[in-house]
């Protein structure tokens, strides 16, 4: 039997590479759910036991000094829920539906972050919520995948600048480009993937440890559950068990709630870019798992030729060569211009594609909905069509085709 029929029997015992890639990401998921239920069940659970038991104990012991039933208390703590979740503490708080209140508000459905310490209780105001928040949600993701795409090509200027003067001062160049070098110097290099994730990385924390810094004094909570309400809020999560700019005063009100809007917005974008670099990552890890599996279950497969194999992938123990300039061997064969740069350093963000940054996750869904469409898809190069990271719509498709890795390279 030849090769190409063997590895032609093997391809047909496995699922479609999309398919497969799908499959394994709901079964990790599902099985990271498991794990960290277990975590946070072993950790609160004890604690919420006794938390049960000191409740239960007032309760009673309520109950017997003031000759009150049982009954009795516990419909007047309905009642005392009913209030807190109209907004009444027992503690001075401020208003929750004047207008800067209900900026407030509106500012946490929008970015969906939700703490849930104001919510509409009224009819009109709960319809009124599901179509603004229908929009203005769509709108703040637009503005979010926007500037993904600026920050990406802010990062791919800097890293191209500061990699041609070290270029330049290496002295690999001969001496009659030397002066020209930057007009035609490196046309498609991209910044790796971990690096704008390193650099993702630190602003976010950046950003963070100094937001964390105003809430301790400010708010009164201990630096920790600072940086705890950081994250939950920064990631949307927004549990609403910590909730800043709630109090009815603060000194220096104003420059507190500004300072709180602006470390809200920056926290914001910089974890939700790095949440979509990190996804890319989880992507290669993703095709490497699938490759490792394709030979385990087909022992005749030809690990070098299996229907995984690719440049993009990540394989623990190998390093591509490179030459003067970072360029690495291809034989894909020939492709358009853009994509022959995008070979040049083993890096990501085509300084071509850079250029057209306008073309923003909406833009890309019209287009691709259009092309199936009319059943013909934009043709692409093999090494486009293999690289593991082409298609997808939102910050994902953004992310694929501006943050296409090739970690064989370093």
């Amino acid at each position: 039997m030849m090769p190409s029929q063997r590895l032609q029997g093997c391809r047909s015992l496995h699922l479609n590479e999309d398919n497969g890639r799908f499959v394994l990401l709901a079964i990790l998921i599902i099985l990271y759910l498991l794990c960290g239920a277990a975590v946070f069940s072993a950790i609160e659970r004890p604690s919420e036991l006794r938390a049960h038991g000191r409740w239960n104990g007032t309760l009673l012991n309520f109950s017997e000094t003031f000759n009150i039933s049982l009954q009795d208390l516990n419909s007047f703590l309905r009642e005392y829920e009913a209030a807190i979740a109209a907004g009444i503490r027992a503690d001075a708080l401020r208003p929750r539906w004047d207008f800067t209140g209900a900026f407030y508000f509106v500012g946490t459905v929008v970015s969906t972050i939700g703490f849930g310490m104001t919510t509409p209780v009224t009819i009109a105001g709960k319809v009124f919520l599901i179509f603004y928040g229908l929009l203005g949600c769509a709108a703040t993701i637009l503005f979010f995948n926007l500037f993904l795409e600026r920050i990406i090509t802010l990062l791919a200027v800097v890293m191209k600048a500061v990699r041609e003067r070290r270029i330049r001062n290496s002295g690999l160049l001969p001496p009659g480009i030397r002066h020209d070098f930057s007009a035609y110097s490196l046309p498609g290099w991209k910044p790796s993937v971990y690096h704008v994730m390193l650099i993702l990385g630190l602003s976010a924390i950046t950003i963070s440890c100094c937001a964390s810094a105003m809430y301790t004094p400010v708010e009164g909570w201990a630096y920790l559950d600072s940086l705890y309400f950081c994250f939950v809020s920064f990631s949307t999560i927004g549990f609403g068990d910590f909730v800043s700019s709630q109090n009815a005063a603060y000194e220096y009100q104003s420059l507190y709630r500004v300072a709180n809007f602006l470390f809200m917005l920056m926290g914001v974008c910089c974890i939700y870019s790095l949440f979509n670099v990190i996804s890319i990552v989880i992507k290669q890890v993703l095709n490497w798992m699938l490759e490792k599996m394709s030979c385990l279950f087909c022992q005749r497969c030809n690990k070098a030729n299996t229907f995984l194999g690719r440049r993009n992938a990540i394989r623990p123990g190998t390093k591509g060569r490179q030459g003067q300039f970072g360029q690495l061997p291809d034989s894909d064969g020939p492709c358009d211009s853009d994509t022959e740069g995008r070979r040049l350093s083993g890096e990501m963000i085509s300084m071509k594609d850079l250029a057209a940054s306008n073309k923003v996750s909406l833009a890309l869904m019209q287009k691709q909905l259009s092309e199936s469409a009319n059943g013909y898809p934009r043709t692409v190069c093999g090494s486009s069509r293999h690289n593991g990271f082409s298609g997808g719509v939102g910050a994902l498709g953004i992310m694929n085709n501006r943050l296409a890795e090739t970690s064989n390279s370093r």
